[in-house]
């Protein structure tokens, strides 16, 4: 395993890392500020900052509206340019950006750089949508006249992100908000508030390039409810688009609702794999242990279950925990290491009791399980992933564990599988490992998964920007990144226009 960076060392490369991006940490950080940036690395402090207050909130949220006023007059193809000079600046600056998401969210180099492409791909696919953005025209029943739908620019849009993804997110939301001719609030998670400053910094540098209002793209900081409902709260962000917990979703989600705004939600996942007696088993084990066990089992799409034919369920099972035993878990700065930290203690407390849960239902740990480098890195907790046999989808399994934890049931009948596979309250990611073309299509009917996103033969993780992400039940229900998810940034006008000399009334009303 590798050696880690000292404190010293870490506070060092992250200061000149932020200086690459546009971030000086001097300006921006607090000694006395009630938010602590620190890196699931080594658990060290890298930085104090301070909280927005509710006030200034509001006045972030104004200044937006009025940014919004200017930019959704700006034709769609001229606001593409800007995220094209976003995009310019991401490749410029995607290993810094990279490195920086792996120090602070405790991602491997090669995941923090695939974020950071991430970004790039729905920039591309955002300018490209600055020309598409196409309305229709619709037949009329009445001579003379002329129907048609227009597309509008929405609003404000308020971004919540949260700490596993914290950049990426966000830059689905704001890509597409952009060309729509929407202005951008952001409240980052206050694990990963220092990749938010940066991306910060160098949308603004693609703003003062592209000629666009200063206030197009704004920030809010804080780790409690208040400077958050001021978001969820305030009638002048049309749109919320929170990724986060279920919990979080049913909190915020009546807030929203109440005022008539929209809500998009990125919540819990479940992930499930059915993997029948036909499958490629080679494929099978790569695939749930990309998924598994990547991003220390901290992805919304993280593969959490496993359902086995009872044929192969054995030898599925000694081939996940010999893949798991090999995994080199250590420093995401590390180039050989496979699985990064926790982001934190929280994170490795739910970790354990979740284990526990399971032995007291009868599971057993096939493999993993165990908090490792303490000694090395005390502050910080670095975990081997856990392979869990279980006699049934108890309460735990049912219950999302944001930690790297793959539960393992056995079936025999296919209708079985599906049913495991929907009974859970979650329905955002599912795949199925097979090589009978009935059960995957299936699977992927309206009989099969009832997530909304479906796979055949790849692991659950790992979307791609061009269609549309999100998921069903107590995911939320929402879609962002590509398809036509750009339409919920935008309003819907049906117009009708008359240029004959007459005035008939539609259904053959008569009024004289």
């Amino acid at each position: 395993m590798a050696a880690f960076p000292t404190a010293d060392e870490l506070a060092r490369q992250t200061r000149d890392v932020l200086g690459r991006l546009g971030v000086r940490l001097d300006d921006v950080a607090a000694a006395d500020g009630d938010l602590v940036a620190r890196s699931a690395v080594t658990g060290q402090e890298l930085a104090r900052l301070r909280a927005h207050t509710p006030a200034e909130a509001a006045g972030i949220i104004d200044a937006a509206h009025q940014a919004f006023l200017r930019w959704r007059a700006v034709p769609a193809p001229v606001r593409g340019q800007l995220v094209r000079e976003f995009a310019d600046l991401l490749r410029e600056h995607k290993a810094d950006l990279g490195e920086l998401v792996s120090i602070e969210a405790g991602k491997i180099r090669s995941e923090g750089l695939g974020e950071v492409q991430e970004m790039i791909d729905i920039c591309e696919f955002a300018l490209g949508l600055s020309r598409q953005l196409y309305g229709l025209t619709i037949a009329s029943e009445r001579p003379g006249h002329r129907m048609m739908e227009q597309w509008h620019p929405l609003g404000v849009v308020g971004v919540i992100s949260a700490f596993n993804f914290p950049v990426a997110v966000w830059s689905w939301n704001t890509a597409l908000a952009l060309v729509c001719g929407d202005t951008v609030v952001w409240k980052p998670s206050h694990k990963t508030m220092l990749t938010a400053l940066a991306c910060q910094a160098l949308l603004a540098r693609a703003a003062a390039k592209a000629g666009a209002p200063e206030a197009l793209s704004a920030l809010l900081l804080g780790s409690g409810s208040a400077v958050g409902n001021a978001l969820v709260e305030s009638p002048r962000v049309p749109l919320i688009s929170a990724t986060g917990s279920t919990r979080m979703g049913q909190t915020i989600a009546p807030k929203i609702a109440a005022r008539f705004g929209r809500f998009i939600g990125e919540l819990g996942g479940n992930n499930a794999a059915i993997v029948t007696e036909s499958a490629d088993l080679d494929l099978a084990v790569r695939g749930i242990v990309f998924s598994a066990a990547g991003t220390a089992g901290q992805r919304c799409t993280t593969l959490r279950r496993v359902i086995a034919h009872e044929s192969i369920a054995d030898e599925l099972a000694a081939r996940i925990a010999a893949a798991y035993s090999s995994l080199p878990v250590g420093s995401p700065l590390a180039d050989d290491t496979l699985v990064g930290p926790l982001i934190d203690a929280a994170a490795h407390a739910e970790f354990a009791a979740a284990l526990d849960a399971a032995r007291a239902d009868g599971g057993e740990v096939l493999a993993g399980g165990e908090r490792v480098l303490a000694d090395t890195a005390p502050d910080a907790y670095y975990v081997r992933p856990a392979l869990v046999g279980m006699p049934a989808q108890t309460a735990i399994v049912r219950t999302e564990t944001f930690a790297p934890i793959l539960y393992l049931l056995r079936y025999s009948d296919f209708d079985d599988a599906l049913a495991l596979h929907n009974a859970v309250p979650q329905g955002l990611s599912s795949s199925i490992f097979t090589l009978n073309l009935r059960e995957a299509e299936l699977f992927l009917g309206p009989q099969g998964s009832d997530c909304g996103i479906a796979n055949v033969n790849i692991g659950p993780s790992g979307a791609e920007i061009g269609g549309a992400f999100g998921g069903e039940k107590e995911t939320g229900g929402g879609r962002e990144s590509g398809s036509d998810a750009w339409k919920a940034y935008m309003r819907r006008a049906t117009n009708t226009i008359n240029y004959s000399t007459e005035l008939p009334l539609a259904q053959g009303v008569e009024f004289v």
